[in-house]
């Protein structure tokens, strides 16, 4: 009998560093999961050797039986295609394992295996370790894991009924055997996201809401990093117990010191680290070893300080989630919970910021330092401040579901510069913006030169990094460079589009979007867009009513009753147009009925007051007479320029009421323009994503899988777009099905869609008319995948040359409908097929109503795995 070779003395394939993803389990803990390495071995014998007879007899389905080492050991060595085995890390230790290997006699199917070790079997590792399984098999063009169970396994066979895939089961005795249908089921997606939002929240509890703070790197000296944040965790009134740590001092701010981590009295829940950049990564593990929990690093000297860095904060944050804490940063000023339940001031920002209803991310430390100091001067109150840093571990997407369900918080301000993982942001920002607002400045730079941080950013909720690349315009070539008449990426306004599709308040500038928060954290969004200018000054009015039209608003005539009021409150000779001009000599008692007046009018959303120095009255007065309107008309915002000053002015507050006030009445527009975009879009039907006939998602997947990163050859282009329903027929190759007539006769204009992947939105679908129109007027509309039946409708219907495609100029039109789906085709495809990275359909020819669409050439590029985003 032929001996088999040792898998130590065979080649091994190729480690799919892809597969390797933080995670959460349902409890919140931290975890790391990636494919196992033969370097593993060790770890595996040790695995295997600490189970329970209980836990292996459910492993085996049977009869408890010993493995010798060396069988053990094998297992460690798999080919990552036909056998991929995934574990879930604690520490150094492996805490999960699962394993498929592929049926060679049906080899779309695979029999997968689950173990977790007896300690932490009820933690949540088996519904986690299936998700990632089940994408990968699913990559690597399995279609079905199958498993059996011993019926009295209620824990598996719950992780399996409850994972929201397709599962059909046998007949119910000893053993149950379970097919799982792994494609992407929305009830799947759905009980995921669910899953990973209670983890997410949980985990980030030790974070936010710690019970006690050790300060790692505390100094005696004052106005030092180590110093300034033990000073303000006590300033800021923490409940809880602060630790500082220093080998040589006895005491910081008149606390008592500790020599290291490991001689605190108790394993504190948050560790702040502000040491040498070299000594993090030994803090980092003594933290492990003492059981904290989460760890931010305020010291810099990472990833800015070059590839070296970089490496060493990717290892920080891996190292920390095999261990079970979060990571905050590193290069970053630390976090503020101003809530009741934390009161916690982990910073060493000289400005500590006042209660108030707002939250923020930033990512930019001295930024964050200015931010705190500039809301403190307004008097702009914030629930929480989170400077993630460089954002290895914990970022945006992490916060925004914390603060999603955070009671304190009503508005969420956000300062980024890419997403760790932009697919998921989109999703959790559409998810969280209809209940609470969404602001971010974004001044678009990256967009406009086609530059992104192509060094990713980690993804919160342990996604991983985005790898993103600049997308290419509608028009530009997506598997080249551009051309001379090619533009790099979406315009300025496409950008402000793709943040208003996913209800995210966009801003140029922070100034703008303190401006915003300050209504919206004060003041309910406006119903409409009509506004009512009421003033005692004639000039500053005339730039409101431009700077309103600017910001998207309507200044409409007062109806006839409401001028009546006004005539009879202000005499005879007072302007009641809109806006209302009270004259210098204006009294308390004239705002007061004037805004009484115009917010009873049915056909007036919100009001802008300007209050000048004026001849007339006292301040106080008008000040009291506008809150008195305000709380009397609860539903419609009431905005000020008041004297000149900004933010929450002393006049204009009574206990929860505020009436936000603006140095210049332009700023009050813009932030009233925000607010009415904003209420427009939650107030609009979001549509559904359709189910489409015809799409083949497991014949797409097997043509992927005989391609290598960049361009697809045309003939497969064209066989995966036929997976889709989508019929090409290539002009220059005569490649691909027919699909309708390939010349223009009896068509209207050429069109071209196309899809690149945007560093904030992920991917984006562009669609426009080819070319004076796309090239010349930048008429090109984009979408952020997934698309509703709404988004399609609403795409290819706001171009300014719709016209030429709904028949009222130049003929009977196009088909639309036709049009529509297969812009809805594009999206589902991009969605089920995250390999493509950038693909453009062009000439499509728009035939008649009727006669459908004809695309006469396709070109897609898979992404470099190694540059892939995490799963969505």
């Amino acid at each position: 009998m032929t001996t088999p070779p040792h898998p130590e003395d065979l080649e091994q394939p190729a480690y799919p560093d892809d597969l390797e993803q933080p995670g959460l389990v349902r409890t919140g803990r931290s975890t790391f999961v990636r494919p196992i390495r033969p370097e593993d071995a060790d770890r595996l014998v040790a695995f295997v050797g600490g189970l329970s007879r209980a836990t292996l007899a459910y492993r085996s389905l049977g009869p408890v039986i010993r493995a010798r080492d060396d069988v053990i050991r094998r297992g460690a060595y798999v080919d990552y295609l036909n056998e991929l085995a995934l574990v879930a890390l604690a520490g150094d230790e492996i805490a999960g394992l699962v394993r498929y290997v592929r049926d060679t006699e049906d080899p779309d199917h695979a029999e997968v295996t689950f173990t977790i070790r007896d300690d932490d079997q009820s933690e949540g590792f088996g519904r986690l370790l299936l998700e990632h399984i089940a994408a990968a098999a699913r990559d690597r063009g399995i279609r079905v894991l199958k498993a059996d169970v011993l019926a009295d396994n209620t824990r598996m066979i719950n992780v399996f009924l409850g994972s929201g895939y397709r599962v059909e089961s046998g007949p119910p005795g000893q053993i149950v055997h379970f097919d799982i249908a792994v494609d992407p089921q929305a009830q799947a997606v759905a009980r995921a996201e669910r899953r990973e939002h209670t983890a997410v929240r949980r985990s980030l509890r030790p974070l936010l809401e710690p019970r006690s703070v050790a300060v790692i790197g505390a100094n005696r000296r004052p106005l030092t990093i180590g110093h300034e944040i033990v000073a303000n965790l006590l300033r800021g009134g923490f409940r809880g117990s602060v630790f500082p740590v220093n080998p040589r001092a006895g005491q910081v701010a008149g606390t008592r010191a500790y020599p290291s981590v490991r001689e605190l009295p108790e394993p504190p829940d948050l560790a702040l680290i502000a040491v040498r950049a070299e000594a993090v990564p030994e803090v980092v593990r003594e933290c492990a070893e003492a059981g904290v929990k989460a760890v931010v690093v305020v010291s810099t000297g990472f990833g800015e300080a070059g590839a070296a860095g970089r490496s060493t904060e990717l290892e920080l944050s891996r190292f920390a989630r095999a261990s079970g804490m979060r990571l905050v940063g590193p290069n970053c000023m630390g976090v503020v919970n101003t809530t009741p339940a934390a009161r916690l001031a982990a910073t060493f920002s000289p400005a500590l910021p006042t209660p108030g209803r707002v939250a923020m991310s930033s990512q930019s430390g001295p930024l964050g330092l200015a931010v705190l100091d500039f809301a403190r001067r307004l008097r702009l109150g914030f629930s929480g401040f989170v400077s993630v840093g460089h954002a290895v571990d914990v970022s945006t997407n992490d916060l925004l579901q914390w603060w999603e369900e955070d009671p304190e918080t009503s508005v969420i301000l956000l300062h980024v510069e890419t997403f760790g993982n932009p697919r998921r942001f989109a999703r959790i920002a559409r998810r969280v913006a209809p209940r609470k607002p969404i602001i971010a400045v974004h001044p678009g730079h990256a967009h406009a030169t086609g530059q992104v941080d192509r060094g990713g950013r980690g993804d919160p909720g342990g996604h991983g990094d985005s790898g993103g690349r600049g997308h290419s315009a509608g028009h530009a070539d997506p598997l080249g460079p551009p051309g001379p008449s090619d533009s790099p990426g979406p315009s300025d306004s496409a950008v402000s589009s793709l943040f208003a599709q996913s209800g995210v308040i966009r801003t140029r500038s922070l100034q703008e979007l303190f401006d915003a928060a300050l209504l919206l954290a004060h003041q309910p969004p406006p119903p409409g867009n009509r506004v009512a200018v009421i003033t005692n000054a004639g000039g500053p009015a005339a730039l409101t009513v431009g700077a309103c039209v600017a910001s998207g608003l309507r200044v409409p005539p007062l109806g006839e009753r409401t001028r009546e009021t006004l005539r009879a409150a202000l005499g005879p000779g007072a302007e009641v147009a809109n806006p209302a001009d009270l004259t210098p000599m204006a009294t308390a008692a004239h705002y007061r009925q004037a805004l009484d007046a115009v917010l009873a009018d049915a056909e007036i959303d919100a009001a802008i007051v300007l209050f000048m120095p004026p001849l007339a009255d006292k301040p106080d007065e008008v000040a009291a007479a506008i809150l008195d309107a305000a709380e009397a008309a609860p539903s419609k915002p009431v905005v000020a320029s008041f004297l000149g000053g900004a933010g929450v002015a002393d006049l204009l507050h009574r206990g929860e009421l505020v009436v936000p006030t603006y140095a210049f009445p332009e700023s009050a527009a813009a932030s009233l323009g925000h607010a009415a975009a904003y209420q427009a879009w939650r107030s609009t039907p979001a549509g559904v994503v359709p189910d489409l006939p015809g799409v083949d998602t497991d014949r797409a997947r097997s043509l992927l899988a005989g391609c290598a990163p960049g361009p697809v050859p045309p003939r497969i282009a064209a066989e995966l777009l036929d997976s889709y329903g989508i019929a090409v027929r290539d002009t220059e190759t005569g490649s691909g099905p027919a699909s309708g007539p390939s010349s223009g006769q009896g068509s209207g204009p050429d069109a071209f869609l196309s899809v690149g992947a945007d560093p904030v939105f992920g991917p984006v679908v562009a669609f426009g008319l080819t070319g004076d129109y796309a090239d010349l007027m930048a008429d090109v509309a984009h979408r952020v995948t997934p698309l509703s039946d709404r988004d399609a409708r609403e795409m290819v219907r706001s171009l300014r040359a719709a016209p030429l495609l709904d028949g009222r100029v130049g003929g009977p039109g196009v088909d639309l409908a036709a049009l529509e789906e297969t812009v809805l085709r594009i999206s589902a495809m991009v969605e089920d097929l995250p390999e493509i990275e950038a693909m453009e359909l062009r000439p499509i020819r728009l035939l008649p109503p009727g006669d459908g669409v004809a695309v006469t050439r396709a070109t897609i590029r898979l992404a470099d795995e190694t540059r892939k985003g995490g799963p969505s």
